[in-house]
């Protein structure tokens, strides 16, 4: 008779807690019985990879260690799976579950409501519902891209990651190989920040400029990992917000308010068209090409040139 799956998670979580060193698959084959019944080295990898995933979603931190020979192993160390009490009072357990309502219609659904479930074996108060509308605005984060779900896992297990990207400026996409730090939604947007192996130094990726399957890289990250990420606030700096200088750009009546919360001068051209000054700064041409045919940049002649060559890489795209 089949081991029941609940007692095989368990086995498999005590081997990996109760090791010292990385046990690799061979090993952990041979110590949980369940595995013993596989029928064929691809049933139990298949079984394997389930259960490790399975654990991690219950909140079982496992390292993926890689050794001298290039064989790989797999523990979870015991300071990092050991949590303090936990202990919320009636409004941090109202923020909680404000946050994970804003996930409810988005990818992390399923997580959230089993956050919730675990906050409340640990103490969250019983008469606090988290689902009870507070308010007429229901908070809620949009998430399209498909690469969303693949980097937030790899963020939190620290796996490097390979995708083809496409820079705004670029035709064709290159391959990226990235070790990710953190996801943050900006603008509507979502980024990436990582360390960029190819390149040696730290990047911001936005998603919707990831193409294709993002694939997971069986090795360590090879750069430290900031004690703070802060991709707001790099993303900022190369979408023009850090600003040192002004430009002048016509903007359709009607369009672009993000430019006009931006203006620090407004006027009226008439036959639709406004004239505005805008801070300028590093990235500002990346973010006046998404307003397409609405904007059209009158000076400085060095920015006007950078959008114009941005809008010719999209149309040969």
């Amino acid at each position: 008779m089949a081991i029941a799956k609940a007692e095989r998670l368990m086995n498999l979580a005590l081997c990996l807690l109760g090791t010292r060193r990385p046990l690799s698959k061979r090993e952990l084959r041979e110590s949980v019985e369940a595995y013993l019944e596989a029928g064929s080295d691809d049933s139990f990898n298949r079984m394997f990879e389930r259960d490790k995933d399975d654990l991690r979603e219950l909140g079982l931190v496992i390292e993926t260690v890689e050794s001298l020979d290039g064989e790989i192993g797999y523990l979870a160390r015991r300071d990092s799976n050991r949590l303090p009490p936990i202990t919320l009072d009636a409004e941090e357990a109202a923020a909680l579950g404000l946050a994970a309502k804003v996930w409810q219609q988005a990818r992390l659904a399923g997580a959230a409501s089993g956050a919730l479930q675990k906050l409340r074996a640990a103490g969250l108060p019983e008469d606090v519902d988290p689902y009870e509308p507070h308010s007429a605005l229901e908070p809620r984060i949009p998430v399209h891209e498909a690469a969303f779900e693949p980097l937030m896992l790899a963020c939190r297990d620290r796996r490097p990651v390979v995708f083809d990207y496409r820079k705004a400026n670029a035709a064709q996409p290159e391959p990226r190989l990235v070790e990710p730090w953190a996801l943050e939604c900006w603008r509507g947007h979502w980024y990436l920040a990582g360390f960029d192996r190819d390149r040696g130094a730290e990047r911001v990726f936005r998603l919707s400029r990831i193409t294709g399957k993002v694939r997971s890289r069986g090795s360590r990250f090879t750069a430290p990992v900031p004690d703070v990420v802060t991709v707001r606030e790099t993303v900022a700096s190369w979408a023009g917000e850090t600003a040192d200088r002004s430009a002048l750009i016509r903007l359709r009546t009607g369009a672009g308010y993000p430019l006009r919360a931006k203006a620090t001068g407004v006027r009226e051209l008439g036959d639709g068209w406004d004239e505005l000054e805008i801070p300028y700064g590093h990235g500002l041409d990346a973010w006046l090409v998404e307003f397409g045919p609405d904007v059209v940049v009158l000076e400085p002649a060095e920015l006007r040139a950078d959008v114009v060559d941005r809008l010719r890489a999209v149309a040969k795209g």
